[in-house]
């Protein structure tokens, strides 16, 4: 798996992998997302990624979303709490269609007032519906008091309130100060020359000036552990527990993600997976999370469980916590874990569509991409001691918070 890469005169890095598919892969991410947000912008990361499809100075909004469209491609865009991506994907052909609209959009949106008002309104129906959903909800609830007082607590869709106080000036502003080009990166994976591409590339994007980034992001470093309970209606009931954890350029990432995932990865073979559904039947979600930052980082486990169970929920999962903090891996189950997520990784590099967008993101944060093999290896070199360590710094019951949605019933 060979990836090339090449920095355009302006800043903007580009990466690529050729295949011989019939479809392909083009992604835009840039290094600003919500935690960029001044308290006067929240919401804005995410506004501005449904305004620049509402038309352009040369396409109207409907000429913007069927350029690619009525070819068959699948276009789409997402926000984070750091990045923000456009990426479509589409037969091969038609890479030189891909590039004219994204350039467009992202550097001639018209940002019409008519459509900033129209989408408001979308916008916040968005967030009327994820409130409906508390297993959705409480991950954002959570990061809001584990990260209290700082941007990355901020939720990404905002509020109805901020979404209200969104004005042109606010959009534009907020893209001339944080869309920066040495923070943006082009990712491809398709059957296109690399000489090709950089020629596209060039054309389409080359003609951006300069704009390096001159603000710093405010570091997150005054956590307190907290344990909140809310009493909500609905069937079950969620909990939330995790801390703070590392960065992505922190070493022990590695540690902590296939941590991570024996507790409660996708597998259904998971520790908390086989204790609280397997074992006694008290949940049908549970999952574990851990997502890096660019100076801190989130661990979390989430399990929506019966009315009435918390408490030997909550059990289970400390025992299994404890387990990893009290007790090193044998070599067996050492061996079992890091091959199962091995696995589950290089399946995970199947998906073309995947490894465009983790190729942006990993040459917006570490300036190269590392292969399957070498991101395997790195796992398979994870000892039982790193893992104890790991646990009981990340799990240790003095840092773990707690957010509960109780049912008003129980």
């Amino acid at each position: 798996m060979q990836y090339q890469f090449h920095t355009l005169p302006n800043g903007i890095r580009i990466v690529h992998r050729q295949t011989d598919t019939l479809v392909g892969h083009l992604a835009i991410m840039v290094n600003t997302g919500t935690r960029d947000e001044e308290p006067n912008e929240a919401g804005l990361a995410h506004f501005i990624e449904h305004m620049i499809f509402k038309g352009t100075n040369k396409r109207k909004l409907h000429h913007v979303l069927g350029y690619l469209e009525n070819i068959g491609a699948d276009l789409n865009a997402y926000t984070t709490k750091e990045e923000t991506c456009i990426h479509a994907s589409f037969t091969g052909k038609y890479y030189p269609r891909a590039f004219d609209l994204f350039s467009d959009i992202l550097t001639n949106s018209t940002f019409p007032e008519k459509e900033i008002e129209k989408e408001k309104d979308v916008v916040i129906d968005e967030i009327n519906g994820y409130k409906d959903s508390p297993a959705e909800l409480i991950f954002d609830e959570f990061e809001e008091m584990l990260f209290k007082g700082h941007p990355l607590g901020r939720p990404i869709l905002a509020t109805p309130s901020t979404v209200r106080k969104i004005t042109r000036h606010k959009v534009v502003s907020f893209i001339a100060k944080h869309y920066n080009t040495d923070q943006m990166v082009i990712s491809s994976v398709g059957n296109i020359s690399f000489n090709r591409l950089i020629k596209l590339a060039e054309t389409y994007f080359g003609v951006i000036p300069s704009n390096p980034r001159q603000v710093e992001r405010q570091p997150f470093n005054d956590y307190q552990k907290k344990e909140l309970i809310v009493k909500k209606g609905g069937f079950q009931t969620h909990c939330i527990m995790g801390a703070p954890a590392f960065s992505y350029v922190d070493t022990r990432r590695t540690t902590l993600a296939l941590l991570t995932n024996m507790l409660g990865g996708p597998a259904m073979n998971s520790r908390l997976s086989m204790a609280l559904r397997e074992k006694s039947g008290i949940s049908y979600n549970i999952e574990s999370a851990y997502t890096p930052y660019a100076d801190t980082g989130s661990f979390m486990i989430y399990l929506g469980i019966d009315n009435g169970s918390l408490d030997k929920a909550l059990m289970l999962v400390n025992r299994e916590l404890n387990k990893f903090r009290d007790k090193s891996l044998g070599t067996m189950q050492l061996h079992v874990a890091k091959q199962q997520f091995a696995g589950q990784l290089a399946i995970s590099f199947e998906s073309n569509l995947n490894d465009a967008l983790s190729m942006a993101k990993s040459v917006l944060v570490y300036n190269t991409v590392d292969t399957a093999p070498m991101l395997i290896a790195k796992i398979l070199s994870v000892t039982a001691t790193d893992l104890m360590e790991t646990a009981n710094e990340i799990l240790s019951p003095e840092r773990m918070s707690s957010l509960v949605y109780l049912n008003k019933k129980a």
